[in-house]
């Protein structure tokens, strides 16, 4: 076995040494273009994440999910009443949206999207940094003895990350209650929103350990999504590649004279700064996050060595291969084409959404009969979005029938409304047992039919 501890075993992960056991990783800083891009990128959804529930928009957040009331609220458009087969249709289409851009750009998400990397490499691995110093530094702390020293270090550690995962977590709740809610019930006492504490201390506990604790685990053991990578890419797919044709043989390899060797020098650098342990020079991997720090981490060492950039880098396997590659391919078709239908039905849903709906539902009884007289009773449910209120009154087509509510009109300015209605007719206006008749609802306010109901009135078969 090497004496290099960067020459990674070939049976089981960098993470786990030969008895099961975790090895914390400290991966080495590396500095360079990809490594900026993606700080600002980091940086910028951070930002959002953290000022866009205080941006106020016609009164409401501009993001709210309010699960309580059934209020969904975007950027000063609120639908109430919503129904779970909107957010199906959302988290379906953003699940192959994000199969679609695997497709072409690879794992993308994890390396400049995922909450997961944006909020470890953003903070709390400066935070670290900060408190025990450099990778080096870091793992001798760990071999270390317990001492006051090692103690206040990592004590003084855990609480900013304790702060930042309270702050992560709130900021979470809040896109479900609204930040100005939250804020008001942070200054009360516990008890008077237990259940609210109770989930905001668990969502802290679960951000805490996983971003301060967990970390690589969860992309390597419980991540879905590295798991599923394999079937959303195909060879065309854009990966962090190491360029074999080029870099082999490496430097040092036995038999090989100094002429003959490629341009890889067997540096490790690219293992050093790997946050998931791997050895990208073996190929694509499902522990790879396409961070990226392999690649600016590999082009300083080409930089020094007088080689071309590029060794490692963005590109696909038959780019690898010497051949051209395909951007749109079937896979990617069929991916764009299933989004596209999700989007559209969301559409569909919301223009739905936003008419005003009435449903008629029969009553518990089907008819009552005093006399030559029969009363069928109805419930009226009524549904609708935005802000727009109604004075509904009721009209039967056929005159035969009178039309009874409790209140006229019915005056609808919630989301949400019943009423029950009864129809009251002669049994002479019967035919075979049954009638259909059709009910107008006239809004006052506006002067204007808004709906047309087909009703099937039931009664004593003469």
């Amino acid at each position: 076995m090497s004496k290099n501890r960067f020459d990674l075993d070939e049976e089981r992960l960098a993470t786990t040494d030969e008895h099961g056991h975790r090895v914390y990783l400290h991966p080495e800083d590396v500095q360079g273009p990809w490594k900026n891009r993606r700080q600002i990128v980091y940086w910028f959804l951070i930002g959002l994440y953290l000022i866009l529930p205080w941006i106020y928009i016609k009164g409401k957040p501009a993001l709210l999910v309010d699960i309580f009331n059934r209020e969904f609220t975007f950027i000063g458009f609120t639908f109430y009443g919503v129904d779970p087969i909107l957010f199906f249709l959302i988290a379906i289409s953003s699940l192959f949206f994000i199969a679609f851009m695997t497709s072409l750009f690879g794992r993308v998400w994890c390396g400049w999207g995922c909450p997961q990397t944006v909020f470890i490499q953003a903070l709390f691995m400066k935070i670290e940094t900060f408190f025990e110093g450099s990778p080096r530094e870091r793992r001798a702390l760990e071999l270390a003895p317990m001492s006051f020293s090692k103690f206040t270090k990592k004590a003084l550690k855990w609480i900013v990350f304790t702060i930042i995962s309270l702050h992560i977590a709130h900021t979470f709740i809040g896109y479900f209650v609204g930040p100005r809610e939250l804020f008001y019930m942070t200054m009360q006492n516990p008890i008077n929103h237990v259940g609210m504490f109770i989930a905001t201390m668990i969502i802290s506990a679960i951000f805490l350990l996983d971003f301060g604790w967990f970390r690589e685990q969860f992309c390597i053991i419980a991540c879905p999504y590295g798991r599923m990578q394999s079937v959303m890419m195909d060879e065309n797919s854009l990966v962090i590649a190491y360029d074999v044709a080029r870099g082999e043989p490496r430097r040092g390899t036995a038999g090989v004279t100094k002429e003959g060797e490629g341009d890889c020098i067997n540096c490790y650098n690219c293992v050093k700064v790997c946050p998931t342990g791997i050895d990208i020079r073996r190929g694509t991997q499902l522990e790879c996050i396409a961070c990226t720090n392999c690649i600016d981490a590999c082009d300083e060492i080409m930089i020094k060595i007088k080689k071309p950039k590029g060794l490692i880098r963005y590109a696909s396997e038959t780019e690898v291969q010497g051949q051209k590659r395909k951007i749109i391919t079937p896979r990617s078709i069929v991916y764009l084409v299933i989004v596209l239908f999700f989007i559209s039905s969301i559409a569909v849903f919301l223009n739905k959404s936003s008419n005003l709906q009435l449903i008629l539902m029969r009553g518990k009884e089907t008819y009552v009969q005093r006399g030559d007289e029969i009363t069928n009773r109805f419930e009226l449910k009524i549904n609708h979005q935005g802000n727009r209120n109604y004075k509904l009154v009721l009209e039967s087509s056929d005159k035969e029938v009178d039309v009874i509510t409790p209140v006229s009109p019915i005056v609808i300015n919630t989301h949400e409304k019943r009423s029950i209605l009864f129809f009251r007719f002669k049994t002479s206006a019967l035919k075979s047992g049954t009638k259909k008749i059709t009910i107008q609802f006239f809004d006052q306010l506006t002067k204007t039919y808004v709906a047309n109901k087909e009703v099937v009135l039931v009664g004593p078969v003469l």
